[in-house]
């Protein structure tokens, strides 16, 4: 039918031309975007999927950095633990020389190197924050992501608890020495080795040393514990002792029966021990002490009065780097004669401090000598020579303990060590498999987000040309009414 009022061929082209358009737009806009799915209109369902793969394309991104920056902070901690090591063979180098019953040296001067090194280890320990409580002492978890569910999400490095610390209180080493052997106190019993066990809880107990300083002399020093509400642990024990004990040269540890002793170069005697005022004490109520780890000569008792003696003598200190004579009064007090007494012996090496009992003197000396009273009826119970008696507290314990104690701690050290290790090859495993997700997701977002280039190419061609091809139809079918002119002019 051939009709003014409607044009259907032009319709029609109208039509193809509005669609054809549209398609060249589309292919443009994927052409010049590069992506298929331009809005949810272009493909809904796969701009969902696509999204999704997006967003776990930027987790596993964001995990692979976590992981490469866990790499690195247990890198810096392995570093450290390779420190600590080293300095481990050291204290095992010095612990093993003091150990030597021949060895002729001045273990003070191997102790005071020994005690420094303690301290640098926990120094380091806290750097590298794998000191009891410290920021890596837990169990680290580095999310990576790539699953649907945390647990597998991320990547477990446990450094938690005190096996997993290297401080020197962690490794068993804050209590030890190399100094002579430790003496233990009269009479006690009481173990402070027990696992778990709570001592002087809202009480205390004191300890009081008569000793020899090369500063002042003689002189009484008493060492307080005090436990507080929770009570003490056997190492919070110790290291209140040694926190007032270090600076006369005297250190506190336990025996080998878990009793507690005291060892140094110094000349010292611990007076009778009193009682706990409260809680489990930490040493039996009456017991004393003798550093036998010296050589001693004990003198007799000096009577009410407190005088060494009442009798003046002459008393003269041999070694082998010469003689001294001392003469006393028999009328000066216990603590006089004791001073005057090592203001003359102090160079020899022997030193006078007050005894056990606080009642007498007792010479102490770090090699063998000897003294010869030659009054009748004075200090000792008759006029004559009396040598020292030889050190029976081991030269070498207390480095043998600490020989075991580094031998436990280098072990200690090399499984937090391999931890260390295993935990960054895990790292670096996850890392990989994150970095293969992030390429698996990636590909598989292009397969649905992006454009076919090539497809896209020849749809410009075939949409341009069908552009042009509806133009054309599109005269052709507006030129149709014209051929009714024809029939009315007929």
């Amino acid at each position: 039918m051939i009709s003014i009022q409607t044009n259907i061929d032009s319709l029609n082209a109208q039509e193809n031309l509005n669609v054809n358009n549209q398609f060249q737009s589309q292919t443009i806009q994927q052409l010049t975007s590069g992506y298929r799915i331009n809005s949810s209109g272009d493909d809904a369902a796969g701009l969902a999927v696509a999204n999704g793969y997006r967003a776990q394309i930027a987790e596993l991104s964001q995990g692979v950095l976590n992981a490469n920056d866990a790499v690195s902070q247990l890198q810096i901690v392995d570093g450290g633990l390779s420190n600590i090591s080293t300095i481990l063979n050291r204290m095992q180098t010095l612990a093993t020389e003091s150990a030597s019953q021949t060895f002729n040296g001045n273990r003070a001067t191997l102790n005071q190197e020994y005690s420094q090194l303690v301290s640098e280890i926990t120094r380091q320990a806290s750097n590298i924050n794998l000191n009891a409580g410290g920021a890596l002492n837990t169990n680290l978890t580095v999310y990576i992501g790539g699953s649907t569910t945390l647990a597998n999400a991320g990547v477990n490095v446990d450094l938690a608890g005190a096996q997993n610390a290297v401080d020197a209180a962690s490794l068993g080493l804050n209590t030890t020495n190399v100094l002579n052997g430790g003496v233990d106190l009269t009479g006690n019993t009481q173990r402070v080795d027990a696992p778990g066990a709570v001592f002087l809880a809202n009480g205390s107990q004191s300890f009081t040393f008569n000793l020899y300083t090369s500063n002042g002399g003689a002189q009484s020093v008493t060492a307080t514990v005090t436990g507080g509400a929770s009570g003490l642990t056997q190492t919070q024990v110790l290291t209140q002792l040694n926190s007032k004990l270090s600076t006369y040269g005297i250190s506190a540890s336990v025996d080998s029966n878990g009793l507690l002793q005291f060892s140094g170069s110094t000349a010292f005697t611990i007076a009778s021990v009193p009682a706990a005022t409260a809680g489990t004490a930490i040493a039996s109520t009456g017991g004393t002490a003798n550093n036998t780890a010296n050589y001693i000569v004990t003198t007799g008792a000096s009577g009410a009065d407190n005088a060494f003696t009442a009798t003046a003598e002459t008393l003269t200190f041999q070694t082998s780097s010469g003689n001294v004579p001392v003469t006393l009064s028999g009328t000066g007090s216990l603590a006089g004669d004791i001073a005057q007494i090592n203001a003359a012996t102090a160079s020899l090496g022997v030193y006078a401090v007050a005894d056990a009992a606080g009642t007498g003197i007792q010479f102490q000396g770090a090699n063998s000598f000897s003294v010869y009273d030659s009054t009748a009826g004075g200090v000792f119970a008759a006029a004559g020579l009396t040598t020292a008696a030889s050190p029976t507290a081991g030269g070498g314990s207390n480095a043998a303990a600490a020989i075991t104690a580094i031998s436990s701690a280098i072990q200690q050290l090399g499984l937090v060590q391999g931890k260390v290790g295993a935990g960054e090859n895990l790292l670096n495993y996850a890392t990989q498999l994150a970095q293969s997700q992030v390429t698996s997701f990636s590909s598989a977002e292009s397969q649905i987000r992006d454009a076919n280039i090539a497809q896209q190419a020849a749809n410009l061609t075939k949409s341009q040309v069908l552009t042009q091809t509806s133009v054309a139809a599109l005269a052709q079918a507006n030129s149709e009414p014209q051929a009714i002119l024809k029939l009315l002019q007929g």
